[in-house]
């Protein structure tokens, strides 16, 4: 099949195209121009064509589009971009998927589209009993829940032949900067990880399950990876070195993750191969000879870390 993979060189794309050509499909990637996207497209030379486009640009879009079977819509910006610029988060998230619904109808046989949303969207829901199921009723609650609770209005509505995952949180399997926003969820919310690897092979999974069409499926990474943010955070930090923080530096409120009955995309797909421990163990390891000097800067490592968390800063100063 050809397939079409927006944001293929991102974190879970990334991982999506290889089990695509593993799979046997023919991949066309879109994506940005940037010197990160192109490092990662180097990997695929010769076994892709590459589109470098936006998804702003509707010609650019149909042109991407022009002759697949498929089209796996991954693209988005998310948090915490999405909520520093929401205007141009909703430009590429709501007029993207605008822009790829349309050209998806204009072909003269249109491909099937898969959408990817998020377990975000049922709101604040840490009072309820878990786990959260997708015929529950969806709330946004910042700019990117918004986006997504509309694309998957504009694509349930689309006239064409969809499918909808709604995914848990899927980490970056490598070492990241820290950010504020890390410090906004609270320490007892519930949250549900998924490894990239696993989001991939059930997005090319439902590519050959008829059953899955035209419907709206949870996909994470199941009751092995479903912990609260407190150990979640907890365990990656002490794997690699930095030890949990003081609860001080953390919201105290409820955030919008929560875990999901994935139990029927498991059926479909046998996708959740890893736990979250296996998840941790990859990302430690990422740290390479640098473990060696982290017990070194442990101590620079946790005060910058902490300045970046209002809650800390209220408290020093009080």
């Amino acid at each position: 099949m050809k397939v079409l993979l927006t944001g293929a060189f991102g974190n879970i794309g990334s991982h999506t195209v290889p089990e695509l050509l593993r799979q046997g499909h023919e991949v066309r990637c879109l994506d940005l121009d940037s010197p990160g996207a192109r490092k990662v497209a180097g990997q695929f030379e010769g076994k892709v064509e590459v589109h470098w486009g936006n998804l702003r640009d509707a010609g650019q879009v149909s042109k991407a589009v022009t002759g697949v079977e498929a089209v796996v819509h991954l693209a988005a910006v998310i948090p915490p971009q999405s909520d520093e610029a929401p205007e141009r988060a909703k430009a590429v998230n709501v007029g993207g998927t605008t822009h790829v619904v349309a050209a998806c109808r204009e072909q003269p046989m249109p491909p099937r589209l898969l959408f990817t949303s998020t377990f975000d969207v049922y709101g604040h829901c840490q009072s309820k009993p878990p786990p959260r199921r997708v015929e529950e009723p969806v709330q946004g609650t910042d700019p990117y829940t918004h986006h997504k609770i509309e694309c998957e209005r504009l694509v349930r509505e689309s006239g064409l032949e969809w499918c909808i995952f709604r995914l848990s949180d899927v980490p970056v399997m490598g070492l990241r900067d820290a950010h504020p926003i890390m410090f906004e969820i609270g320490l007892h919310n519930r949250i549900e990880a998924m490894h990239p690897d696993d989001a991939a092979l059930a997005l090319a999974g439902a590519l050959k399950t008829p059953e899955v069409w035209g419907r709206v499926l949870h996909v994470g990474g199941g009751p092995t990876c479903q912990v609260t943010y407190r150990d979640y955070l907890d365990r990656l930090l002490t794997a690699m070195g930095v030890g949990m923080l003081p609860e001080e530096a953390f919201s105290p409120k409820d955030y919008v993750t929560d875990w999901i009955d994935s139990s029927e995309a498991q059926r479909h797909f046998g996708h959740q191969r890893h736990t979250f421990d296996d998840i941790v163990e990859e990302i430690a390891a990422c740290l390479g000879w640098k473990k060696y000097v982290v017990p070194l800067a442990r101590p620079l490592a946790r005060r910058m870390m902490l300045k970046l968390s209002p809650y800390w800063a209220k408290r020093s100063a009080a």
